[in-house]
């Protein structure tokens, strides 16, 4: 343990589980709903408290998500988890109303060519359809809580460079729209830990603390050091897949989320509380593994498991 990182760093972070949407979507091997449920329970059981179970897409397109509505309802009997789902218009906004869904994540892309690739429509429509979305929400009553994850915000493999200052512009956009938080995603593994700490310095100072969540992919090695960035800036919250599952249909060779039992070290391992218990993880991304046989599982310290130092302090 690190006693002076305490001083710098937050007392404790949320890793928000991203492997049953974010790394299956991505992945050819349809598991099936009782697996999924058994996911969760077990994600549940080692400590983690979000969970985004799925996305309202029409199942021809995600035939692998196509349980979605089914799948929220077995994490909705989970006493104290919250259970996200991604929605890419309004259509599957009133599917998560619908289903109570305590939060929905709507996916922006900072990049124009990676929007109309991914939702077919220029970013600002997609803004429009965000305040439709709050409106439907509201007129309802419902408690669902709308996040904006703002994707490509550090680059894209179609356009390139993404200006920081269109990512000000979006976020700007969607909190005049209404919603209730935004995170910025480097969807396709262009980031680097300077990056971070430039846009999220930036996006900051329009969003405060509606500047919720941090979403990195590893493609390129620099997730781990992309949270600390983003970390030493006071962001808590964190997107991760177990066994790194997951990329980008538009990303080709990108890899999925930073692997949950990856980040969970990490942060214990600087002092950082998560309530993840470590050994649980593993058993968990050990079922994954059979359940994904076949397909591409990332992340490093499956392999090597704790440091003895690391065991000592926890068993202290």
């Amino acid at each position: 343990m690190h006693p002076a990182s305490l001083s710098t760093l937050p007392r404790r972070a949320t890793v928000r589980e991203m492997g049953l949407r974010d790394g299956l979507q991505s992945i050819a091997t349809i598991v099936p709903t009782a697996a999924k449920c058994e996911w969760i329970r077990d994600a549940y059981d080692a400590g983690e408290r979000e969970i985004e179970v799925g996305s309202f897409v029409p199942a021809r397109l995600l035939p692998q998500l196509a349980d979605t509505a089914e799948v929220l309802a077995f994490a909705q009997t989970l006493p104290g988890l919250r259970a996200s789902v991604l929605v890419p218009n309004l259509k599957g906004a009133q599917r998560a109303l619908e289903c109570n869904a305590e939060l929905m994540l709507v996916p922006l892309s900072a990049s124009h060519a990676h929007s109309l690739a991914n939702l077919r429509k220029p970013p600002d429509e997609v803004v429009a359809d965000i305040a439709r979305m709050r409106a439907e929400r509201d007129a309802s009553g419902a408690r669902t809580r709308i996040e904006v994850g703002m994707s490509t915000a550090f680059g894209c493999t179609i356009q390139g460079h993404v200006d920081p200052e269109e990512v000000v512009r979006l976020v700007q956009a969607v909190l005049d729209a209404g919603v209730d938080c935004v995170s910025l995603a480097d969807t396709v593994g262009y980031a680097d830990p300077a990056m971070v700490a430039s846009l999220f310095e930036r996006v900051l100072r329009v969003a405060g603390d509606k500047l919720s969540c941090a979403h990195f992919h590893d493609t390129r090695g620099l997730a781990l050091a992309n949270v600390y960035a983003a970390l030493q800036l006071g962001i808590t919250r964190f997107d991760a897949s177990t066994a790194g599952i997951g990329g980008c249909p538009h990303a080709p060779g990108a890899s999925g989320n930073v692997a949950t039992e990856d980040l969970a070290y990490m942060l214990a391992s600087m002092g950082v509380e998560t309530g993840l218990d470590f050994d649980q993880l593993l058993a968990l991304r050990a079922k994954v593994a059979g359940w994904l046989q076949g397909e591409s599982l990332h992340g490093s310290v499956w392999r090597a498991g704790l440091p003895k130092t690391m065991k000592e302090a926890a068993h202290a």
